[in-house]
């Protein structure tokens, strides 16, 4: 081979070297090329799914404060609800803890506005809604609508009372819920209805009878006086003046049960109650005096609408039984009319109080009964009278013992819008 070969063939080896390197550069830059292009890839998603987790984790926190802030505000609108009622609203759990017990039903069982927490025995003590609750708890039947009388002085007087058991989600029992309302009006306007409808019965029945009685006590009396006292022998003269003394105390009695039973026809004026009662102790003032006593008209009194005249008599009457008991026994009287105003309801409170012996605690309201008397020569009339004209004016008269001894009789009249 000539020397031109052996440099062809060289130059081709070291083209081929030469070549080859190129080749092996060029592989080389285009997987570091693939690398870096699936890292910069790999990157990108973890960073979009970084981006994606903050958006939804933000999206959540959001909803949790809306969430937080929606059960916040149905919670605060439950609690003024309950706050609210005007029914008293109380919750038992089914070990007897009290769970809720609202404003109005602490005013209505007369409870402390603190320390209602713990069984519910503890906190109504010996009310008869504890009774019912208990049933409640024990049995299976709910209760609706059931009356309890209470003997709250600072609450309710009567209650009307519904008891529901409170079911899970499993069925079993969680507990009771129990609403109550003050029937204490409707109670009242109940007793005040039905003794309207006695005395208006009463007074037809002896309406009857006294007629009766006033024509054979006239005839009677027209034929005692028909004798000459000064003609008849001394001995017989003491028995006429009797028939005439007793025919005169029959005719009396008659007198007032026509006025008790005639029906009562109102009419009705704006009475200044300070008026009344100034009148009621002037007319016992003179007999008072008499008897060494004293009689005094203190308070606020109002105005109400009601026939003047009624009035006047039921609080003459009361004046003056006040006045005969303390005489019966032997006391120099002292009679104490005081007015008292209440806002709610919007009533007056007048109290005629005495020194006397007072009323036996245990006769109640029968002293208000037609014909009931505990005086040898009472009718029973009096305060039966007195009754109707208040209950007639829609009020309410009661008694009680004085504190300083002797009686009270409390007249409750509402008074007239202004």
């Amino acid at each position: 081979m000539t020397q031109e070969g052996y440099l062809l063939l060289g130059l081709t080896v070291i083209v081929g070297v030469l070549a080859a390197v190129v080749t092996f550069a060029l592989l080389k830059a285009g997987a570091a090329a693939r690398q870096a292009s699936r890292g910069l890839a790999a990157s990108g998603e973890s960073a979009f799914m970084q981006a994606a987790l903050e958006e939804a984790l933000a999206k959540l926190r959001v909803q949790e404060r809306a969430m937080t802030a929606r059960a916040e505000a149905s919670e605060r609108l439950s609690s003024e609800i309950i706050a609210s009622m005007t029914s008293g609203l109380m919750v038992v759990g089914t070990h007897g803890d009290v769970r809720i017990l609202n404003p109005a039903a602490r005013r209505l069982l007369g409870l402390p506005d603190a320390d209602w927490k713990g069984h519910y025995r503890d906190v109504l003590a010996s009310s008869p809604l504890s009774e019912v609750i208990e049933e409640s708890l024990t049995g299976s039947e709910p209760i609706v609508r059931r009356a309890l009388p209470l003997k709250s002085k600072t609450g309710a007087s009567h209650l009307g009372v519904t008891v529901s058991r409170i079911r899970d989600e499993h069925g079993g029992l969680s507990g009771v819920i129990c609403l109550f309302t003050d029937l204490s009006a409707v109670v009242e306007l109940e007793e005040q209805l039905r003794l309207k409808d006695s005395l208006a019965r009463l007074g037809e029945l002896t309406a009857g009878l006294a007629h009766e009685f006033r024509n054979g006590l006239a005839t009677i009396h027209g034929y005692s006086r028909l004798f000459d006292l000064e003609r008849l022998p001394p001995e017989y003269r003491s028995y006429v003046q009797g028939i005439r003394a007793e025919g005169d105390a029959l005719s009396e009695i008659v007198t007032n049960f026509l006025n008790f039973a005639r029906p009562a026809e109102l009419t009705l004026t704006p009475v200044d109650m300070q008026v009344i009662a100034e009148r009621g102790a002037d007319d016992i003032r003179q007999e008072m005096r008499a008897r060494h006593g004293q009689v005094s008209v203190k308070g606020e009194f109002g105005t109400v609408l009601g026939d003047e005249v009624l009035l006047r008599q039921a609080i003459s009457n009361l004046c003056r039984n006040a006045l005969e008991a303390c005489s019966e026994a032997g006391i120099a009287p002292r009679i104490v009319i005081e007015g008292a105003l209440d806002a709610s309801p919007r009533q007056l409170r007048l109290t005629v109080a005495d020194n006397g012996p007072g009323v036996d605690p245990s006769l109640g309201d029968q002293i208000f009964r037609p014909f009931f008397t505990t005086r040898a020569r009472g009718t029973g009339l009096g305060l039966a009278l007195v009754q109707k004209i208040v209950v007639t004016h829609n009020g309410r008269v009661t008694v009680a013992a004085n504190p300083v001894g002797g009686a009270t009789f409390q007249v409750s009249l509402p008074l007239a819008h202004e």
